[in-house]
């Protein structure tokens, strides 16, 4: 019989309403488990448990919450080739990138222990005499987190670790196709001695659980991933009731590739960033724009790169790109596929379903040349394998090309140019920009987020974290 994982609600493991299995992309004969949905009634549980917890936390020494922190960050790091294994097997993503993002998360719970021994603050002059002024920073209580699937701990982790540094009681939604890694950091978490009720975990539905959470008045703060529809909707009912919200949500992000770029840099730049991760990241390079000196050159390297990458099981070793995460994102990038073969691109190679020893989500990468930024494959997000080649004259082109779009989140260009270098990373309309290395890659200890319809609100990640996890208060005494 399955032994259904459950819900973390106010200190207790909690049967949920129903339960889903949890389906292994990549051979979909390997069910991982039966994980517990949880009610809205057990949502707002979960959201009271965590109000009663917050004050007592939010007072808890530094220390108290750094050496939790750290406890959480060293166990994820020493069990960081079972959770990685665990994440390519649930959601797709290869060996080495699966144990590598096991490592961020752990990398991430330390950074943050780090950062709740400096919660900062100020005394200063009033400029009426004979007043002091402190100003310091006070956590939010309770912080609704609402999380998407494509990276199953990496991001749960710079969440949920500076909520819980800066003093915040957490109420913690997974992804619905990833519950089994959320499970097992939520177990991690309990271990490191978290008190009962600053750590919730409910798993379920984004309309029943992930609405509870963002309409619920004592949730202060929402932190939230995922699509630009949804996160509007979460801005507006947010906005409704005056919470704090904060949206990382999509993008379109260009890479710009110069006439005197080394050839062999930009294929990497081009392959890693659009096609690893099987292209489901939100950093990906969707846009390859290229100016007509080097094009054909660029073509030709990037097709015959991607025919040397190996599509197969996650777990397999020699495996390049893992699946799709599931049936119905395969099916929107094979759709897209079409539409941008209806929009008159030319698909060089790949963005075929392929089948492999077992029964999975599979596809080769696909590349798209002759394309248009005014074409549908250049304007909306795919979140696949797919990228497209827009040929342009010169850099002033390349930069206006990429600056026209609807994102803000990442964006890159290779070059060896300083005067071009330096000029894209001044006027390049994003959040993060990259020079001669992949748009995808990010690290932790700086701030992540982007402009336009890509992010709202404060950044995530580093030190600028505590902008969105705290809120400061200013007080004035008289000796």
């Amino acid at each position: 019989m399955k032994k259904t994982k459950r819900n973390f609600i106010g200190g207790e493991w909690l049967e949920g309403a129903n339960a889903a299995d949890n389906i292994n992309p990549s051979d979909t004969s390997d069910i991982i488990g039966e994980y517990a949905h949880a009610s809205a009634a057990q949502t707002q549980q979960a959201i009271d448990a965590a109000y009663q917890a917050s004050l007592a936390w939010g007072n808890s020494s530094i220390q108290h919450r750094s050496d939790i922190l750290d406890n959480i960050g060293s166990e994820i790091l020493q069990r960081r080739e079972e959770l990685g294994e665990l994440v390519s097997r649930e959601e797709g993503k290869t060996l080495p990138e699966g144990i590598g993002e096991a490592t961020r998360a752990g990398q991430v719970f330390k950074f943050f222990a780090g950062e709740a021994l400096r919660p900062g603050g100020e005394f200063i002059d009033s400029i009426r005499p004979g007043l002091d002024v402190s100003v310091t920073r006070a956590p939010m209580g309770v912080v609704g987190l609402i999380l998407p699937w494509n990276f199953p701990i990496a991001i749960p982790a710079w969440k949920v670790a500076p909520a819980l540094a800066y003093g915040n009681a957490v109420v913690f939604k997974p992804a619905e196709l990833v519950p089994a890694t959320a499970h097992a950091m939520a177990e991690i978490i309990v271990n490191a001695g978290v008190p009962d009720g600053v750590f919730n975990l409910v798993m379920g539905t984004g309309a029943e659980v992930g609405a509870t959470i963002v309409n619920h008045p004592a949730v202060n703060a929402i932190s939230f991933t995922g699509s630009v529809r949804t996160g509007r909707d979460v801005a507006l009912a947010a906005a409704s009731r005056m919470a704090k919200v904060q949206l990382e949500m999509g993008g379109k992000n260009p890479l710009v590739v110069l006439d005197d770029a080394d050839l062999s840099t930009a294929v990497e730049c081009a392959v890693n960033g659009a096609y690893f991760s099987t292209g489901q990241r939100c950093t990906a390079s969707s846009r390859l724009i290229v100016t007509e000196g080097i094009h054909d050159k660029f073509v030709a390297a990037v097709s015959e790169r991607m025919g040397k990458l190996t599509v197969d099981h996650a777990l397999k070793a020699g495996t390049d790109i893992g699946p799709v995460v599931d049936q119905r994102q395969l099916q929107q990038n094979l759709d897209y596929i079409q539409v941008g073969i209806n929009d008159g691109a030319n698909l060089v190679c790949g963005g075929e379903q392929v089948s492999r020893d077992t029964q999975g989500f599979f596809m080769t990468p696909a590349l798209f040349t002759e394309s248009s930024n005014k074409m549908r494959i250049n304007r909306e997000e795919v979140f696949g394998p797919v990228a497209t080649v827009i040929r342009v004259k010169d850099y002033e082109e390349a930069l206006a090309t990429a600056n026209d779009t609807e994102f803000g989140l990442s964006s890159g260009i290779v070059t060896t140019s300083l005067k071009y270098s330096s000029h894209f990373k001044r006027h390049i309309q994003s959040g993060v920009a990259s020079v001669n290395v992949p748009t995808a890659g990010v690290d932790y200890h700086v701030p992540f987020g982007g402009i336009k319809s890509s992010s709202y609100g404060s950044r995530e990640q580093g030190s600028y974290a505590k902008e969105f996890y705290t809120t400061v208060k200013t007080a004035y005494t008289l000796p």
